[in-house]
């Protein structure tokens, strides 16, 4: 069946939707790894950073960030290990500007950035002599994969994929994340793309004239910044054509998307129905997984999270 209940059992001991949600990005442990980096030069002057983790001789396995992630989101590094323990050369692609470094054109990084990932797919497979066997993305990446399996198609050049907490309606998500206790991340999130837009502009002249300080919920960012930035009308412009939803019926590669029923950053109607999900996309409805948390296990000391798991038996029984 494309939609299944899942496995996923959570932590008794984190109840509801946020603190599953939080939990990870506070308390969650991340390993020391040794990574190779590599910078990757784009045809229009930018660049694109890359993270391994594994030996080279092993599948690649890419790893997608959220909005403002990075190598220390809560789950990259653990992730990494976890892949190239288990037989994967693991890689993380980070968005423009969220390596560390500040990017060089007044663009930066949007949940559409579908033809960036195109890219270095095919510099990975020029690069190394094979195709990426997976890709794993989480939150706005996780939009970005289904987005680009949907336009690929049969082209896809990957053999599988998994998608974390997805926003598949980009408006609806805005909206949702302007309701309640979840103006909590748009607070943090709003903070952190603010504090990059400073720190870029201050480096370079900033082809906009916005006040920073008027806006302060996703969709003002997105109509002022996002859109104009990337060459879309509004945002209602940049929603209708990156929301990843539409193009989920035209994935033709094995794709797993695990979603909690009550996740935190949208709507639960928000969810693809079963008619939209073509045969090799199965939809895993988890209930208590928060955003991106997914954690088990029977005390904080033994905390576990299921997406590893879960990644692993994908990777090894699609």
């Amino acid at each position: 069946m494309p939609i299944v209940d899942s496995e996923f059992s959570p932590a008794w001991w984190l109840p509801g939707h946020h603190l599953p949600t939080l939990w990870p990005s506070l308390f969650r442990h991340r390993p020391r790894l040794s990574l190779t980096g590599e910078r990757v030069e784009l045809a229009d002057g930018d660049f694109l950073d890359l993270s391994w983790c594994g030996a080279e001789d092993k599948p690649v396995v890419m790893l997608l960030h959220g909005l403002e992630g990075s190598i220390h989101s809560h789950y990259a590094k653990p992730l990494l290990k976890l892949l190239s323990e288990s037989g994967y050369l693991a890689c993380m692609l980070h968005f423009r500007g969220c390596s560390g470094e500040p990017n060089r054109l007044p663009r930066s990084y949007h949940s559409g950035d579908s033809p960036e990932l195109q890219t270095i797919v095919k510099h990975i497979e020029n690069s190394r002599g094979r195709p990426v066997y997976a890709i794993i993305g989480f939150s706005l990446g996780a939009n970005v994969l289904l987005k680009w399996l949907g336009e690929q198609g049969e082209q896809a050049v990957v053999e599988r994929a998994m998608a974390v907490s997805t926003p598949f309606l980009l408006n609806e998500a805005a909206d949702r994340l302007d309701q309640g206790f979840s103006r909590l991340y748009q607070r943090h999130l709003l903070g952190s793309l603010k504090r990059k837009y400073r720190d870029k502009f201050s480096r370079m002249p900033s082809p906009l004239e916005i006040d920073l300080d008027q806006i302060t919920t996703f969709r003002q960012f997105d109509e002022q910044i996002t859109a104009p930035l990337h060459g879309f009308s509004g945002a209602d412009d940049y929603y209708q054509r990156c929301s990843c939803r539409q193009f989920i019926p035209s994935i033709r590669k094995p794709t797993l998307i695990l979603h909690d029923w009550h996740d935190p950053f949208m709507w639960p109607h928000t969810v693809p129905e079963e008619e939209e999900l073509p045969e090799k996309v199965v939809l895993e409805l988890t209930r208590g997984g928060g955003h991106a948390g997914f954690v088990c296990g029977n005390s904080p000391a033994g905390a576990c999270y299921w997406t590893g798991h879960r990644l692993l038996h994908w990777l090894a029984n699609t």
